[in-house]
């Protein structure tokens, strides 16, 4: 925990951010788990992972915009985004965070645009994951998933199981048929929102994804822990569930050979396709979640 608490504390350093996304060196060793600066970078990836029977979810890297002409840009980087992907064919989706849109400065502008963002998405076919963001914008983002769902079908809310309050909102999401992403949890949360330990935070996953299984329309399951994701595959065993009613979702760079190894006994794996130049807060959360990326950082470094 002393490590994560660290990199996590890294992340909001705005003078390391912008060293970091500058430096030639850092963007090397980035590579690994963020397809690239551009878009087209990111297309080239979902090509190759469809490639491998793999579907993708692509995320323009960037949060926290700091005025409605900012969120606005967000909107329409993604709209092209939307149709570069219904181009390519790819089923691809976009997975977004509401603080790229505006959610910091004006719920509405923030709604305006989201809900041209999925409009967008229903008329081409595709999906829109509404990415799960620190505990203060939980009720907001429900709020903003709920309504989308109602009005397009074609959007899935993040639910983490960190936090001691997604019983009831898993419960509430699936009354409403409303898609559910589980994922653990990557913000530094005060105990007193959510699970200070791992293992309480990997038995509440468990929990709510028997819940998703029994009762979830078109579940996610964002892991790369092969003890969860062996038990979510002997509970669907169990239960008659069709592995194509569910996904595996994971992140580029992570777990490869499971991915494929997944992908190849029939199950559905979406991976989590990040591009841009704002990479840095997403890098270092998700050395946070899995310390042993870390690792493999200082071994690719060595051999350099």
């Amino acid at each position: 925990m002393p490590m994560r608490s660290l990199l996590l504390f890294l992340a909001r350093r705005r003078l390391l951010r912008r060293w970091m996304e500058h430096s030639s060196t850092a963007a090397l060793l980035t590579r690994r788990f963020v397809a690239g600066r551009s878009l087209d970078d990111a297309i080239s990836v979902c090509a190759a992972l469809a490639a491998e029977r793999m579907f993708a979810t692509i995320d323009r890297l960037g949060e926290n915009v700091t005025s409605v002409e900012e969120a606005a840009a967000s909107r329409d980087t993604y709209l092209d985004v939307l149709e570069r992907i219904a181009a390519a064919s790819a089923h691809t989706t976009i997975s977004i965070k509401l603080t790229q849109f505006g959610m910091d400065l004006s719920e509405q502008a923030c709604r305006e645009n989201v809900t041209a963002l999925v409009e967008r998405a229903s008329r081409l076919g595709t999906r829109v994951e509404v990415d799960m963001e620190s505990h203060q914008y939980v009720d907001r983002t429900l709020r903003l998933a709920y309504d989308l769902h109602h009005r397009f079908n074609c959007s899935r809310a993040v639910i983490q199981s960190y936090l001691y309050r997604s019983e009831a909102d898993i419960e509430a999401l699936c009354d409403a048929r409303v898609p559910v992403r589980l994922c653990k949890g990557a913000y530094l949360e005060p105990h007193t929102v959510a699970f200070p330990r791992k293992q309480d935070v990997d038995a509440n996953y468990m929990k709510l994804g028997y819940v998703l299984l029994d009762r979830g329309a078109n579940p996610a399951f964002a892991t790369h822990d092969e003890k969860i994701i062996r038990a979510i595959q002997a509970y669907a065993r169990l239960k008659d569930i069709s592995p194509e009613s569910f996904e595996f979702q994971m992140l580029y760079g992570i777990r490869r050979d499971l991915q494929r190894e997944l992908a190849r006994e029939g199950y559905r794996v979406r991976l989590y396709v990040p591009y841009g130049t704002a990479w840095y807060p997403y890098f270092m959360r998700r050395l946070a979640e899995r310390p042993a990326n870390i690792l493999f950082l200082a071994r690719n470094l060595l051999r350099r």
